[in-house]
């Protein structure tokens, strides 16, 4: 199986010794401890579940400038998101060496890592801005990712930490949520060796099935890895449990079976355009995947990205040999009405807009709003029906 990134073992954070774990939940009732943010939050639960190897903790200003800068960290790590914990007030923690950091999306605030303090420094709004800007390539503050992280505080936290629990994760999401050790090891118990990975943070309509049966084939892999983002989103996107049975109804009733496995991953949508789709394939490497499919305006948001620019930073910005990974370039697919069937865009040069099934977001909303369902060439029927009540629920409290 691939090796994992920058390592020759995957290195999850988790404490795994039970008495070790409970020890350092007795531990964390004398330490200072502090509330950190869902960004943080999520990065701890990354780094627990050995998404984030080779990673030890969370990065300084120095690396986390560098990283923003120049795709690396100081000693030369290929990476390419600043993994941070920054806070707006560290009065709590002052002159602390050692403390407790809290869950700000569980009730009560339990305690999700202990932590060593290497640093405590300040982070000025220019230096946010500037990272912000090369990380998600422009300043906007409607951008999403750019608001959350130019807001995140003043002070950034780094050094290595024990990863106690996963949040909400696990609980709210027990038949989904998977670390990157237990997909490893479940590829491993599958027999798999190729493994495509499919991120997705939507439901999946037939374009998207479509797309991944493209790829196992066109790459003669074992299976393919649906891998759903499971943490916060953007003001109206479709929320996890909803996308993970709409996901799971289109596996059970379309796919061979031992031919998909279906997973999620605790994780705060970034919005990052290239740069996270980078990430993306950073930590499927992880997982122990040989393949990640890289679509049209991967991990985009509204107008910010070219529709290929996350296929094209890996030609112009990932040094050759840095991720064993190897990714898999989609167009748009849609269905053609001359074919019958559903192909990718640019493999169909002799079709006019008319020839393909194209509907809008706000077309189809409007439409599953009503209890219309798409047409089959666009969604299916089992998909549509589980977002068609979703939607009927939601437009009836607006």
């Amino acid at each position: 199986m691939i090796k994992p990134h920058g390592a020759d073992q995957l290195k999850p954070l988790f404490v795994y010794d039970e008495a070790r774990r409970e020890a350092l939940l007795e531990e964390a009732h004398s330490l200072p401890s502090i509330v950190i943010s869902s960004a943080a939050a999520a990065n701890a639960v990354m780094l627990g579940g050995g998404y984030f190897t080779p990673l030890e903790g969370y990065m300084n200003l120095a690396d986390s400038m560098s990283v923003a800068q120049s795709l690396q960290t100081t000693d030369g790590l290929f990476w390419p998101v600043p993994i941070v914990n920054i806070v707006d007030d560290v009065s709590a923690i002052e002159g602390a060496s050692r403390i407790a950091l809290r869950d700000p999306n569980v009730e009560g605030n339990p305690v999700l890592a202990i932590m060593d303090v290497d640093a405590i420094e300040p982070v000025s709004p220019e230096q946010l801005k500037g990272m912000a800007e090369q990380i998600f390539a422009t300043a906007d503050p409607k951008h999403p990712g750019v608001a959350t992280f130019t807001a995140l505080g003043g002070y950034m936290l780094s050094g290595p930490i024990e990863v106690l629990n996963f949040s909400y994760f696990q609980t709210d999401f027990p038949d989904t949520f998977r670390t990157a050790v237990e997909i490893r090891n479940e590829i491993k118990e599958r027999g798999w060796d190729k493994v495509v990975a499919f991120q997705t943070r939507n439901p999946m309509h037939r374009a998207h099935e479509e797309l991944c049966r493209m790829a196992m084939e066109d790459l003669g892999t074992d299976g393919i890895l649906i891998h759903m983002l499971l943490g916060k989103l953007k003001p109206g996107d479709i929320p996890a449990d909803v996308r993970d049975a709409s996901i799971r109804k289109m596996v059970e009733v379309y796919f061979e079976p031992n031919t998909v496995m279906v997973t999620g991953y605790g994780f705060d949508m970034l919005y990052a355009g290239p740069r996270e789709a980078v990430l993306h394939a950073i930590f499927r490497q992880n997982c122990g995947c040989s393949h990640l499919i890289v679509g049209r305006d991967h991990a985009g948001v509204g107008d910010y990205y070219g529709a290929f620019d996350a296929q094209t930073i890996f030609d112009e910005r990932v040094p050759e040999g840095a991720l064993e990974i190897d990714i898999y370039n989609a167009d748009h697919t849609a269905y053609s009405r001359k074919l019958n069937k559903v192909v990718m865009m640019k493999d169909a040069p002799d079709h006019g807009k008319d020839d393909f099934v194209l509907l809008s977001g706000t077309k189809v909303r409007e439409m599953l709003g009503k209890g219309i369902a798409p047409p089959v060439e666009f969604s299916r029927p089992e998909v549509a029906r589980i977002l068609m009540d979703y939607y009927q629920i939601v437009d009836g409290k607006q």
